[in-house]
């Protein structure tokens, strides 16, 4: 059963500064359901396992055919997990979009560069 001081201890985990709405949170809340579902998921296989990776880290990795592992928690701590969960996630979606945008740079030098040889060749 959940005492005064920890439903307060919840609701504050959502909220922020002086007004105490957290527009994120009321962001995420609204959100339609597909769209949820849409960004829940990697894109790659790569994000994927370095999320997978991070997640079994936080919570612990005992092998399951060797272990049975029950995890019980408060539903703040695992309103914690979840953030730090989508904030791993966010960055890493980041940091893949920037290794992306870094390839097709440096594949659009070395072709211009090429293009250049070629018509300093000519």
């Amino acid at each position: 059963m959940m005492n005064q001081s920890q439903s307060h201890q919840n609701s504050e985990f959502f909220e922020t500064g002086g007004e105490g709405k957290n527009h994120l949170w009321q962001y995420v809340q609204s959100l339609n359901p597909e769209v949820v579902e849409q960004l829940s998921h990697p894109q790659s296989q790569e994000v994927f396992q370095v999320m997978e990776r991070n997640i079994v880290g936080l919570l612990g990795g005992l092998p399951s055919d060797q272990f049975h592992v029950s995890i019980s928690t408060s539903r703040e701590q695992l309103g914690r997990l979840l953030a730090s969960a989508m904030m791993s996630g966010y960055f890493l979606w980041n940091a893949e979009q920037r290794m992306n945008f870094e390839k097709s740079l440096q594949a659009a030098e070395a072709k211009s560069s090429r293009d250049n040889n070629l018509d300093d060749q000519q």
